[in-house]
Parts: structure tokens; sequence; C-alpha cells
């Protein structure tokens, strides 16, 4: 456990020890939602490194246009990483999409999910804590996707369309599908 809570450039910086250690010089970086975050830091510290980024669910950090209040304080909860009932009933409500209709999606990522202790999760939240990547997003050069769920609750479309217009290589898609698409659609 850190002494002190990590920044983004940390576990960047952290990611790119991981691969020279893996022997891997050039490698095409994704993240989803929070890591989303990290992505964008990782392809503005080592742009050599990250040949191309994808961004799924995710947003510039605290510049995001924010979901609705309520939502955002069931995901913020770390209840829903250790009451499994918990994630089932607030599932359809934080990740909007296929999580609305279909139960199985629901008790399959809530059966799925492993907690973390309170101060790992902690750690988490306080990581991004008055971060954003708006002011240096145009000096990203790597091919960009920008991928989001057109009925997203947490993060909404608009901070998808924000990133696509500030990043100059970038495309955006918009799937008709919520937060976590990703699960919900994998082909």
């Amino acid at each position: 456990m850190p002494a002190l809570p990590y920044r983004p450039a940390t576990l960047a910086r952290l990611a790119k020890h991981l691969l020279d250690h893996l022997g891997h010089d050039k490698v095409d970086v994704s993240g989803v939602s929070w890591g989303g975050g990290l992505a964008q830091q990782f392809a503005k510290q080592y742009p050599r490194i990250c040949r191309k980024l994808v961004l799924v669910s995710t947003s510039s950090g605290w510049t995001m246009v924010p979901g609705k209040p309520s939502v955002l304080s069931k995901m913020g909860s770390i209840k829903r990483y250790t009451d499994k009932g918990y994630m089932r009933s607030i599932a359809a409500e934080i990740y909007g999409g296929a999580f609305r209709n279909d139960d199985t999606l629901i008790i399959a990522h809530a059966d799925g999910m492993r907690p973390s202790s309170n101060a790992g999760y902690m750690l988490q939240l306080l990581a991004m804590t008055g971060w954003t990547s708006v002011p240096w997003l145009w000096r990203l050069r790597q091919p960009t996707l920008v991928l989001s769920g057109t009925d997203d609750p947490l993060i909404p479309a608009t901070n998808a369309r924000l990133l696509a217009h500030l990043i100059p290589n970038a495309q955006l898609e918009l799937v008709d599908d919520g937060h976590l698409f990703v699960l919900s659609l994998p082909n």
C-alpha cells in the first residue's frame, strides 16, 4: 500500500517500467472508464512508446460533464464492490444500456466483482482528484479511437465528443449501449 495517494503520472511510470521489464518498446494502449484517464496520461508521458490509443467510456478528468448525482453517489460507494446484492440492485441504474434489460449481465458482473480494501478503494478515488487532460490533449499525436455508449449514466457521451474534438487524430464512435458496452457487446 502506498504511503501517499498515487497519481496518474505515477501509475503511467509504473506501467512503463513493466513494459521495459517485459521487453516491449511500442504498445497500443486502451483504457475503460477510470483506466481511460490513465491511458491518456500514459500517451502524454510516453508518446514514443504509445503507438495507438483507445479510450472507452471515459472522460478528461475533473473537467468532465458528470452523470446524474444519484448515479455518481452509488458509483462512489465501496458497497458496490463488497455487497453483490447491492451491486445487482444498482447495476442497471449506474451502467445503463443492456444492463437495464438483461439480468444475466447484471448477475455475471456482480458475481465477478472482487472487493478491494477500503483504503485501496479510497486511493483509487483520490488518484484522479483534480486530474484533467484538457490542457494537453491537443498535443497527443497517436491515432485515437474514442468509444462511448449513448446510454451511459456515469460518463455521458458528451465527454467522448469533447475528447474526440480535442485530440488531433481522434475518431469518435458512439455505441447504442451503456457504460460497460465492452462487456455487453464483446464482438
